[in-house]
């Protein structure tokens, strides 16, 4: 079987780590697709585009790059696709790496596989995070009968899978996409499945950072995180938008594809 990654990139200072963790990547993935926003500094635009074997696009609309990504996996033709943030990925294949090819080994035995974060991960988040994200996977746990942590920025799909979601999605709603993409599979008849790993840990430490982040760098930073007021009210403001999206995506009228027909 083949595994596409499709992944969004905002780089923070990660680009070195990346390019020295490439190979590993081009050994487990067959195609890997990299969405940009149009944030993105040319330079470091420039250099992911030399890397061998990757497709790197910058969008027009930054809140296009989820589904611009879901969605250029698909004419790769792998038969499943992994779905991951790319700084959540490059901390998760730095410290977890035999964690991390179990996790894209099971993508290929599900059709649609939410891959959440273990206590020890939840554990390294600044607690904002924490209870609002609770919210999401409470009332979207009760959705899927069954209990999912929706946030963590990592979900595998089969191709049948992927492409029912794309025929019944628009780009728009980047972060919402966090439960309306498993609400979506699970609409369509596909079997939504649950993994938790310990590779998802807080990442927003390590930008800026030649290595990833130490367990006290991301308490510290946790702290300073939670201490700030702004920072909760976009939290709020975050799973609003993620809430609307995958109600949205339970009531809207959808489309029919091939291969479901």
């Amino acid at each position: 079987m083949s595994v596409t990654l499709a992944t969004t990139y905002h780089p923070r200072g990660e680009v070195d780590r990346l390019e020295k963790l490439y190979p590993a990547l081009r050994a487990v993935y067959s195609d890997i697709i990299i969405s940009l926003p149009p944030t993105a500094a040319p330079d470091d635009v420039a250099r992911l585009q030399r890397l061998g074997g990757a497709q790197v696009f910058v969008n027009p609309d930054w809140s296009h790059g989820r589904y611009a990504a879901l969605k250029t996996a698909l004419e790769s033709g792998s038969a499943y696709i992994h779905y991951v943030d790319m700084d959540r990925l490059i901390r998760w294949a730095e410290t977890r790496p035999a964690e991390w090819r179990a996790a894209v080994e099971r993508v290929q035995q599900c059709d649609c596989l939410v891959i959440g974060r273990t206590e020890s991960a939840w554990s390294t988040h600044p607690r904002v995070m924490i209870q609002v994200e609770h919210i999401i996977n409470r009332v979207f746990s009760d959705v899927l009968a069954q209990m999912l942590d929706f946030g963590a920025g990592s979900k595998g799909f089969s191709r049948d899978a992927a492409s029912f979601i794309i025929a019944n999605s628009q780009p728009g709603r980047a972060i919402g996409t966090d439960a309306e993409w498993p609400v979506l599979a699970h609409r369509g008849g596909f079997h939504v499945e649950g993994m938790l790993v310990d590779g998802l840990d807080w990442e927003i430490p390590d930008q800026h950072q030649g290595a990833p982040a130490s367990a006290e760098r991301q308490r510290q930073m946790a702290a300073a995180y939670d201490a700030d007021a702004a920072h909760w009210a976009h939290r709020v403001q975050t799973t609003i938008e993620v809430i609307e999206a995958g109600l949205d995506a339970l009531r809207r009228p959808l489309a029919v594809t091939p291969s479901l027909e």
